[in-house]
């Protein structure tokens, strides 16, 4: 699954309408019309590069006479100084695309960054990083494609994509007395056979009741590392498992070790800090 040229306008479009609602007031009064210019997008720290599309699109949109040539792709690993990308185009679109096109682009660097690092952390073992849903909202395309050029992989991508019981899910569906088991199975007949259900359990003594269900995947949520290798025996591979829940890139690799399948992550989407990149700007001669 990856990023389309409608999701990137879908994006992108509004973004330059929010900066520029009426126009860049400072290019069209200050900058003369029959100017161009050149402008180079620059690392200034090590990183993993996403989001060249995105940057590209905002100068595109805002005058389909800028150019943009990438130089370096998405899910790159770049140093300080390397030219990702270069546009050439009328000097006041160039300026006025530029916050939006580098927002974005290190807003998407920075969650690729983060997730290479945990994707690192987690390398021998079976364990695939993911992303979970703490995405910002209208953005969660473009964050779950850095996640994706950071070398993880996306969960469920919205609530209507597969189904994930959660605790107060379960706290609903048995509250009137009906045992755990018969709970999931009377709602898991009424779905379409392809449709994957997940279960979220916070003690061990849970696990058993929903593997008799005949879930697809069991998650352990805050669950301590001596509870998880437990969770993993007693699945038996009967079941994906997936741990999630205080992850962080000092506990990922133990965690790892358990020998869960997949863990899921919020602080990729949630806490990842943008990447420093720059436009160094050349005025061409007119």
């Amino acid at each position: 699954m990856m990023l389309t040229a409608r999701q990137i306008a879908a994006v992108v479009g509004p973004a330059l309408d929010e900066d520029a609602p009426w126009g860049d007031l400072t290019s069209s009064s200050f900058i003369p019309a029959s100017a161009r210019a050149t402008a180079a997008l620059v690392s200034r720290v090590d990183g993993v590069l996403s989001g060249v599309s995105v940057f590209a699109a905002a100068f595109a949109l805002t005058d389909p006479g800028c150019e943009v040539v990438i130089d370096v792709p998405d899910g790159a690993r770049i140093r300080p100084g390397d030219t990702l990308a270069t546009v050439r185009g009328p000097a006041r679109a160039v300026l006025t695309a530029e916050r939006v096109g580098l927002n974005l682009a290190q807003r998407m660097s920075g969650i690729a960054t983060l997730t290479r690092r945990y994707v690192d952390a987690v390398a021998g073992t079976r364990a695939r990083i993911t992303d979970t849903r703490k995405t910002t909202p209208g953005l969660r395309a473009l964050e779950r494609q850095a996640v994706r050029d950071g070398g993880g992989h996306n969960h469920r991508f919205s609530l209507s994509d597969a189904v994930m019981l959660k605790d107060n899910h379960l706290g609903v569906i048995t509250a009137d007395g009906t045992g755990l088991t018969e709970a999931l199975q009377r709602a898991m007949a009424r779905l379409p056979h392809t449709t994957h259900v997940e279960v979220e359990v916070d003690r061990v003594d849970q696990i058993e009741p929903v593997l008799a269900a005949g879930v697809d995947t069991i998650m352990l949520d805050n669950f301590s590392l001596d509870d998880l290798r437990r969770g993993v025996a007693l699945v038996g591979g009967r079941a994906s498992v997936e741990a999630s829940g205080g992850v962080s890139l000092e506990s990922v690799h133990a965690i790892a070790e358990t020998g869960v399948d997949i863990i899921s992550v919020g602080a990729l989407t949630h806490s990842a800090p943008a990447l420093d990149l720059g436009l160094d700007l050349i005025v061409d001669a007119h």
